[in-house]
């Protein structure tokens, strides 16, 4: 598949994953990527982490999302005041899912006002991706109406048009990441009605299975580490042919080592949607 064609599928990429998977290195790769492309990408980060330099970045978090919200009602005073005060945070747990309607409806918006051709979210885990990604049906059905209710039906109507978002699961190829991608992929389907992208699997174990010559002596440490990269390497062949069979979606394979850098693996990404 042509890259460019891959990116300008969806202008919203939403990338998830539980921790430790490498979710962030991947969406801000994919920024790069669609960047190497031609296209104009924006990388939105939720949880205030550092955005490596050279990427177009909003750091976006649900007091800056109402802040910007009111500024645009001209109650920008109101907005400072409740932030500064604690307001916002008895707000947000006395109505459970406002946070994330707030950091939603401003990515709708920067969907919407066409703020780049390509707009990367680095979501939260994929538990919270969930609860995050329900909570505009979840609004939309017990609120009658309101401001609240336009904004959770208009979130609604982007997750579901696949021509305007999509979801990236990102997972590594051990037996608990695989099996939680595969309930989390159909749990997105089936209750947010959100369109998958193809699954990154991150820090896969590409190299060719070692011939261990049988001059090294079996109990040496040579042998030992040999047999254990042997076992790590058809342990991840094994886990990415379970997500195949399970799961119906491309994958994109990508070798995410400790040296690699960002443009590495928007190097490999790139080379992986060209094989889809």
């Amino acid at each position: 598949m042509d890259p460019n064609q891959f990116f300008t599928a969806s202008r919203v990429f939403i990338v998830a994953g539980k921790g430790g998977v490498g979710k962030s290195k991947i969406a801000a790769a994919l920024t790069l990527a669609a960047h190497r492309c031609g296209l104009t990408s924006l990388l939105v980060e939720t949880d205030g982490k550092p955005v490596p330099s050279g990427i177009s970045s909003l750091s976006l978090t649900p007091p800056e999302a109402l802040r910007e919200y009111l500024d645009t009602k001209g109650l920008g005073r109101i907005s400072r005041l409740m932030i500064t005060t604690g307001v916002l945070d008895v707000i947000t747990s006395a109505a459970p899912g406002i946070d994330d309607l707030l950091v939603l409806g401003k990515v709708k918006h920067l969907e919407r006002s066409d703020a780049a051709d390509v707009i990367v979210v680095d979501g939260p885990a994929a538990g919270h991706a969930i609860t995050m990604l329900r909570t505009p049906q979840a609004i939309s059905d017990s609120v009658k109406s309101g401001a609240v209710r336009l904004q959770a039906d208009e979130i609604l109507e982007m997750l579901q048009d696949g021509s305007r978002c999509q979801v990236v699961l990102v997972i590594i190829p051990e037996p608990t990441p695989v099996q939680e991608c595969i309930e989390t992929a159909y749990a997105l389907e089936e209750e947010v009605g959100v369109k998958l992208a193809p699954i990154v699997v991150n820090q896969v174990d590409t190299s060719e299975p070692l011939d261990i010559p049988i001059s090294i002596p079996e109990r040496s440490a040579l042998a030992q580490a040999a047999e254990f990269r042997n076992a790590q390497i058809l342990r991840h062949h094994t886990n990415i042919k379970k997500l195949e069979e399970q799961l119906p979606l491309a994958q994109l394979i990508v070798s995410d080592l400790a040296s690699c850098t960002i443009e590495i693996i928007a190097d490999q990404l790139l080379a992986a949607i060209e094989k889809l």
